[in-house]
């Protein structure tokens, strides 16, 4: 397979092309014939023309490239090396949600063909694969796995925003259904990973070492947001104790916020699902989880009881609210806790305005309901102001500008304690 990819006498298909996907395919298609392969035809035709509807890539990143998009099976039937990146979402009910991951599994088991390689790169819990995804694809293409295809893992570690951590730089797990399947994926990929890869015993270890990669930092974070509240009660900066207790030299460095995005914020939901199924209660991971959840409705809280401190009538109050992506730089809002910072303070009646230099208007008000402020119709009279969201253009600011803004005596609430020692006159309050 690995000759053929090379030599271009076969072709590798990426599926679902977000974040993940279309990074992956366009690294690829600087070195083999690849058809780059997403269900939503609006998103295929912006790559046509050398645009990323995620925000991500300029459009210089898709010169030089062999890649074919298309949202066709009879195009995609023309590969034989199938990488799927689909989301892995949850549901309401914090329960995983395996539509996109079925869905695309569907869609490869109608075109898959005696000899052909699956490599599912979407976050899962351990066992996934081979007891969902397989299934789906022997049903639909009439094959029957391991004998007539090929099955591997090798899960993701595209970080949105990060220029210096990318595909090509950071090492890639990977692993096959047996011996002869793990080294033709592994050298595959070690085509554009240029870090080397790490070849897992097995697809279970490999599913397994993505899931707790994210539940790792949930767990780390939510220690810090839990000390951040406590310390808040003793009346000192988290910012500094955590500067203060750096010093050492196994100390890690994690820091308090508000949890959100497609990874750290809901794959330990994939852990605790599976773990419940197997008869036992992930107590620290929910624990973790329970505590991160809960963040965005303790700031707007801490918001509210600053601004009554300030002589506020916090039903006639005005707050600005900069950023609405669920972490800086980025246009992604998928799963971000601003909203529920946002829905909090509605729910103390408080009138709040939106800014963000990133997120989509449109994207905001269908995914939560509400718009950006015009840039015109930003006030000078607000209460208080949440810097929610690091931004490069907020980390320049300074209390003037932030005093132009507000009816004094206001508050600024800056969740990631940007303008620590550098708030005189404010009402100043962090995490």
């Amino acid at each position: 397979m690995y000759e053929q990819l090379l030599q271009k006498q076969a072709k590798l298909a990426v599926i679902g092309l977000g974040y993940v996907g279309l990074p992956i395919a366009l690294e690829f298609a600087r070195k083999i014939q690849v058809i780059g392969f997403d269900i939503n035809a609006k998103r295929v035709e912006m790559m046509r023309n050398n645009i990323d509807p995620s925000g991500e890539l300029d459009a210089k990143d898709f010169e030089g490239c062999d890649i074919e998009f298309t949202d066709s099976l009879d195009v995609l039937r023309q590969a034989t090396f199938f990488i799927v990146a689909v989301p892995t979402p949850i549901d309401e009910h914090a329960q995983p949600d395996l539509k996109p991951l079925l869905g695309a599994s569907s869609s490869v088991g109608k075109v898959l063909k005696k000899g052909d390689y699956v490599v599912f790169e979407s976050t899962v819990y351990p066992g996934c694969t081979e007891e969902d995804c397989i299934p789906v694809m022997e049903q639909l293409s009439g094959l029957k796995y391991p004998a007539d295809f090929k099955v591997g893992y090798s899960p993701e570690r595209i970080n949105p925003g990060d220029k210096e951590h990318t595909l090509s730089s950071i090492v890639k797990v990977v692993a096959g259904c047996d011996a002869e399947s793990l080294e033709e994926i592994a050298k595959t990929y070690e085509l554009v990973v240029k870090a080397g890869v790490h070849r897992a015993s097995s697809i279970k270890v490999a599913e397994a070492a993505k899931i707790i990669e994210n539940t790792q930092r949930d767990v780390n974070i939510a220690l810090m947001n839990e000390l951040s509240m406590i310390f808040d009660r003793m009346h000192i900066n988290t910012y500094e104790v955590l500067e203060a207790a750096g010093t050492k030299w196994n100390f890690l460095k994690f820091s308090p916020g508000l949890v959100g995005g497609h990874c750290i914020g809901v794959d330990p939901y994939y852990l605790t699902y599976k773990a419940k199924e197997l008869g036992y209660d992930a107590k620290v991971i929910l624990s973790g989880r329970t505590t991160n959840d809960n963040m965005g409705a303790y700031i707007a809280r801490k918001t509210v009881q600053t601004m009554i401190k300030q002589g506020k009538d916090v039903a006639k109050s005005r707050v600005l609210v900069m950023g609405a992506t669920f972490k800086e730089n980025v246009e992604d809002i998928r799963n971000s806790k601003v909203a529920d910072v946002i829905q909090e303070l509605k729910n103390f009646s408080v009138n709040v305005d939106i800014v963000d230099p990133h997120a989509d208007s449109d994207e905001l008000h269908h995914e939560y309901g509400f718009r950006l402020t015009p840039e015109s119709e930003v006030r000078n009279d607000y209460d208080g102001i949440i810097v929610a969201v690091s931004h490069q253009p907020y980390t320049q600011l300074d209390e003037a500008y932030f005093k132009s803004l507000t009816n004094q005596p206001a508050v600024l609430v800056d969740i990631k304690g940007l303008f620590r020692d550098k708030i005189q006159d404010l009402a100043y309050w962090s995490l």
